[in-house]
C-alpha cells in the first residue's frame, strides 16, 4: 500500500504521511467490516480542504457477476446505498484524522476496473 500527500517540498511532513495512512487503514477497515471483503490497495491524497482516497480492488463476486451479466447498473444502485447507508461512518473517520468537519462526502466506484474514489471536502480551517 502507498500513501502519498502530493503538497509543496517544503510543506511535506512525516505527521501527514501518518494521517493519510491512518485514513486509508481506515477506510479499508470500514470496508471490511461492512462488506466482508475490503480493497486491496489505498491511496490517501491530502490537499488543503480536499481528501481524496482511491481504493482498488475488493469488489464483491457478487459484484463481478452482476457486471459479467450486464448488470453494471445494479453494482452502482448497491454501492450508492452502501454509502447513503454508511455516510456518518465514513465522515466520521475523516473528522477524527484531519480533526476538522467534513461539509460534503462523494464516492465513486467502478466495476470494470475494480476502483472505488472515497472524496471528502473539509470545512475550511
Amino acid at each position: 500500500m502507498t500513501i502519498v500527500r502530493p503538497t509543496e517540498p517544503e510543506e511535506e511532513s512525516y505527521g501527514a504521511g501518518t494521517q493519510a495512512a491512518a485514513i486509508s487503514n481506515a477506510l479499508v477497515q470500514l470496508h471490511r467490516h461492512r462488506y466482508g471483503k475490503g480493497p486491496t490497495k489505498a491511496k490517501t491524497y491530502l490537499l488543503e480542504d480536499l481528501v481524496v482516497c482511491v481504493l482498488a480492488g475488493g469488489a464483491l463476486r457478487i459484484e463481478e457477476t452482476l457486471r459479467e451479466r450486464g448488470e453494471e447498473e445494479v453494482v452502482h444502485e448497491v454501492r450508492r446505498t452502501f454509502q447513503n447507508a454508511m455516510n456518518q461512518e465514513f465522515r466520521a473517520i475523516i473528522e477524527r484524522e484531519t480533526g476538522r468537519r467534513v461539509r460534503t462526502f462523494l464516492s465513486q466506484f467502478d466495476p470494470e476496473h475494480n476502483v472505488g474514489v472515497e472524496i471528502f471536502f473539509l470545512e475550511p480551517a
